[in-house]
């Protein structure tokens, strides 16, 4: 029989995997900061959108939605939020009028970049503090890391979902 431990109670932790939660956390912290410092304009999914619109490009909200692994009710809401924020609109795809697009107006392209460009600017203030040889290291952790897809779920089928 499996017991598990009382409540309040953490079992003995393993501690490669506390450093990537804590890896995972400063990650995190960095990648909303840098949502946050741009006036706080968008919410982390709704800049998750913005991110996959910035890659894809023009593209049909069912295919935005699969992308994000979300309902398209929902990515209906969110496109609704940013499109009177002005930084999406809607189209139509000239083959069938029935087929909504949705891409970054020049608003949400430069929401985009700026907030990409503050992110590898603390990415990068955090690096640049490390030793060549622990820096060289962490960049191929960082590959061989990324690259084995280890979580489905969370890296979706194309690699990380963005953030």
């Amino acid at each position: 029989m499996r017991s598990f431990p009382a409540a309040g109670k953490r079992t003995a932790e393993r501690a490669d995997v506390t450093a990537f939660e804590m890896l995972t956390r400063a990650l995190i912290g960095i990648a909303m900061e840098s949502i946050h410092v741009e006036g706080g304009q968008v919410s982390p999914p709704q800049f998750r959108l913005l991110l996959a619109l910035d890659a894809l490009g023009r593209v049909p909200s069912s295919k935005l939605a699969a992308q994000l692994g979300l309902a398209a009710s929902t990515i209906t809401r969110m496109v609704d939020r940013l499109q009177r924020a002005g930084l999406v609109q809607r189209g139509t795809d000239p083959r069938s009028r029935s087929i909504v697009t949705v891409e970054l107006t020049a608003s949400g392209s430069h929401l985009v970049a700026s907030v990409l460009a503050r992110r590898h600017e603390r990415l990068a203030a955090v690096l640049d503090r490390m030793s060549p040889p622990r820096h060289a290291a962490a960049v191929r952790a960082a590959h061989e890391f990324t690259s084995l897809k280890g979580d489905a779920i969370a890296l979706g089928g194309n690699g990380p979902v963005p953030l």
